[in-house]
């Protein structure tokens, strides 16, 4: 968890004789001033702003830009000070015996394992803590030793776009931490790459023996290990030495591309490349750009570090970005330099935006790996987080201003900027071919409207597995109308209602068939808690109150009758069904005329899936069943059109898992609703339990959030029951998954282990559950 890496070794008398063996006092001065101030930070825990202050102020004084323009005599000042820095903050002198540097180092690296960002880190990407971390100490080359030394990081690839380049940043007479830390914006290696304006800045111009050096060594390197590498080297007078190589961190798109290309390449298969792609990182590509139609006049200009467009209000910290998010803001981080300490904030952040740094920064590579826009460098920018303002071009912006930002091409833009969705094709669409060719599992998508049908067709879905039609009637033109029909004291006055809600409701129904174009869709029958419905608010009361012709008492009065203690577990689904069967009559009314209106309209036919919610008993669905089929077989008698239907239920009680053959008898399809079927098995509401589930997990008693991940041991256990339950009473018979589960890959790997015929997510999350459903086939072997 932690790559700092400390030059041990220096102090008072090691120094005098590193100045002694290199005959430069500049070196030793600056060696042992760095060495201060990374192992104050990371041992003893002082802050390294304090040191990067009185840096700032020294430049200041001598009237410099540059480190390296001080002078040796500069530097042993600085020493001075830096140690005084320790004494005030430690109450000790900086260490000078060697060995108590080394434990000292080597323990603050193991400790480092428990620090609040390592644990931030670990959640966010789902690391067990139990592993911990461990130690390297090994011998150094140094790369400030003058003009014809240097340090960089390079990738065999662009990380940012993944096309075929070398690319990496360096930086002469200096150490690894100023490239990676960005307290100086390092220079390109060679001409053509984002940031270079003069060959004379290059690696490949200032020291070409050791650019081409490299340059092959990169070649061999990612040919052995068949991936995109990220190098570190040092160049120590004039002598090229690798420090490491790992497969690189990359945004989604470069992902995609390097995987495409490699298989061209023929350095791996097609299933390898399929697995090389975590199915969340897709999400990144899903994200929209700014809209090129609309002309900006950007304030500043950066490194474009990590494509896309992100707009949000300015903040200066960390903590700033959690609390605004909190309060349903979005935000742009603003800051001279990210570090492993704002992991929190960057995290929440819709993107980040720095002063300095390139294109390897901390900023750049957390922002890559997160799939989140990213400037830096950005040096016209003077930020200042203590006042909480940026600076440019004579203009301040301040904590809470709205700043657009675009990763793909560094711009900085005042205001906000409107954004588009990206076009998914060439490498993408090659890649996710892929999958499609491989998994067993469909895909569908959750969608209630047109526009989330079309948004989930163009992402690939195969269907819609849930449509909710309560969230249809949210509308602010029905909803008076609703809740005429909830507070209805007697049939006919509701009826009257229904018959107002009829015509809306085919039009909804035909507008997911028309989209969806003779694939399955599954609606859901209404399926509400009461109280989302009823009038509360005095001027909501006053309105239903004229719409019915009732007095506001009256409205008040039965509003209040038919509120619940429990209403998740109250008056809902199928059991406002069966007490009030001329809701659900009306809109499987309305879901047949729809399906007769677009064939003789169009002639295109649609596949209808009737769903009963909340089904906890065989009784509760043979009774609906009968109901549904009477209303569908009289809309299809008046039409004179055959209409096919299924009729299903979804399982999200544990009673309807358990008795699922039972429930089968009378269900042509199965749909599990794991939010509900998780809740159930649990007894944990989903909406209260984020004052519990952060404790659960600090303390290890869950392994995951079952919200987000299905529960394998208790939920996974009443699946599999219901699935071999209900095919062993009706064989054959399709079974999917419509909760939010259905996008996360662990779950959909279940899904696949169970022998589900589909899963169905979010429109935006239908790419990741493709990709996923390929990996399940590749990782269990088992091909359905």
């Amino acid at each position: 968890m932690m790559e700092t890496i400390l030059n041990l070794g220096l102090n008072d008398e090691t120094v005098v004789g590193l100045i002694h063996r290199t005959d430069n006092p500049r070196f030793g001065y600056d060696s042992y001033r760095r060495f201060i101030q990374m192992y104050s930070h990371v041992v003893l825990g002082i802050d390294a702003e304090v040191f990067e202050g009185q840096l700032a102020a020294l430049k200041s004084e001598r009237g410099v830009k540059d480190d390296l323009d001080l002078a040796a005599a500069d530097l042993e000042r600085l020493v001075e000070e830096y140690r005084e820095i320790v004494r005030r903050e430690r109450g000790a002198h900086f260490p000078q015996d060697v060995e108590e540097q080394l434990w000292g180092a080597v323990g603050a690296v193991l400790q480092s394992w428990n620090t609040a960002r390592a644990v931030e880190y670990r959640r966010i990407h789902q690391i067990a803590s139990r592993g911990g971390t461990a130690c390297t100490v090994q011998a150094m080359v140094f790369g400030n030793l003058g003009r014809r030394s240097a340090t960089g990081v390079a990738f065999t690839r662009d990380p940012a776009t993944g096309t075929k380049r070398f690319f990496g940043e360096y930086l002469m007479n200096a150490q690894g931490e100023d490239v990676v830390a960005g307290i100086r914006t390092p220079l390109p290696l060679a001409d053509g790459a984002p940031g270079s304006t003069q060959p004379k800045e290059t690696l490949a111009a200032a020291l070409p023996e050791c650019y081409h050096e490299l340059e092959k060594l990169q070649q061999k390197l990612e040919h052995h290990y068949r991936d995109m590498q990220d190098l570190e080297f040092t160049i120590q007078e004039g002598e090229l030495w690798l420090l490491q190589t790992r497969s690189g961190k990359r945004t989604a798109q470069a992902a995609v591309r390097i995987a495409v290309d490699m298989v061209s390449e023929g350095l791996i298969g097609k299933e390898e490349a399929l697995l090389r792609i975590e199915p969340a990182q897709l999400d990144q590509m899903l994200h929209p750009t700014l809209d090129p139609t609309v002309r900006t006049a950007p304030i500043a200009v950066g490194l474009p570090a990590s494509p896309g467009g992100a707009v949000g209000r300015i903040v200066f910290s960390a903590d700033a970005a959690v609390a605004w998010y909190q309060n349903g803001e979005r935000t742009v981080l603003v800051r001279p330099e990210t570090s492993p300490d704002d992991i929190h904030g960057m995290h929440v952040a819709e993107g980040f935006l720095t002063a300095r740094g390139g294109l390897t920064s901390h900023a750049a590579v957390v922002a890559r790996g997160m799939g989140k826009p990213c400037v830096v460098g950005c040096e016209t920018l003077h930020i200042d987080p203590e006042t909480k303002e940026m600076r440019v071009g004579g203009q301040i912006y301040a904590e809470g201003n709205w700043l657009t930002i675009d990763g793909s091409t560094g711009a900085v833009i005042a205001g906000q900027m409107p954004l588009v969705t990206p076009q998914l094709v060439g490498e993408f669409e090659t890649f996710m071919s892929w999958a499609d060719a491989l998994r067993s599992l469909k895909v569908r998508a959750n969608a209630d409207t047109p526009k989330d049908a079309e948004v989930a067709k163009a992402f690939g879905a195969e269907g819609i597995g849930l449509a909710r039609t309560e969230h249809m009637f949210f509308d602010p033109g029905r909803l008076p109308v609703v809740r005429e029909c909830l507070l209805a004291e007697d049939r006919e006055t509701r009826k009257r209602a229904l018959t107002r809600l009829l015509p809306m409701q085919k039009a909804d129904f035909k507008g997911l068939f028309k989209v969806m174009a003779g694939a399955p869709v599954t609606i859901r029958l209404l399926d509400m808690p009461l109280h989302e419905f009823l009038p509360t608010r005095v001027d909501e009361i006053a309105e239903t109150a004229r719409a019915m012709g009732w007095t506001a008492d009256r409205v008040r009065e039965r509003a209040e009758m038919l509120r619940e203690v429990n209403p998740m577990l109250g008056h809902r689904g199928c059991r406002l069904g069966i007490t009030h069967p001329e809701i659900y009559g009306m809109q499987v009314q309305a879901i047949i005329e729809a399906v007769c209106d677009l064939a003789r309209e169009t002639g295109m036919e649609s596949r209808p899936e009737i769903e009963a919610p909340l089904i906890a008993h065989a009784n509760e669905l043979r009774h609906l069943r009968a109901i549904i089929e009477r209303v569908a077989e009289e809309a299809i008698s008046r039409a004179g059109q055959r209409v096919p239907y299924t009729i299903g239920t979804m399982i999200e009680l544990p009673r309807a898992a358990i008795t699922a053959d039972q429930i089968a008898r009378h269900a042509d399809f199965f749909s599990f609703g794991t939010n509900d079927l998780t809740q159930t098995t649990f007894g944990i509401s989903r909406d209260d339990a984020g004052t519990f589930l952060k404790a659960y997990g600090e303390k290890h008693l869950f392994p995951h959030d079952p919200f987000q991940c299905i529960d394998t041991d208790g939920v996974g256990v009443l699946m599999r029951w219901a699935v071999e339950r209900a095919r062993a009473a009706k064989p054959g018979m399709e079974i999917g998954i419509c909760g939010e589960h259905g996008g996360e890959p662990n779950s959909i790997a279940l899904c696949h282990r169970l022998g589900l015929d589909y899963v169905s997510c979010s429109p935006y999350r239908v790419p990741i559950a493709r990709l996923a459903a390929a990996q399940a086939v590749l990782t269990t072997g088992e091909r359905k």
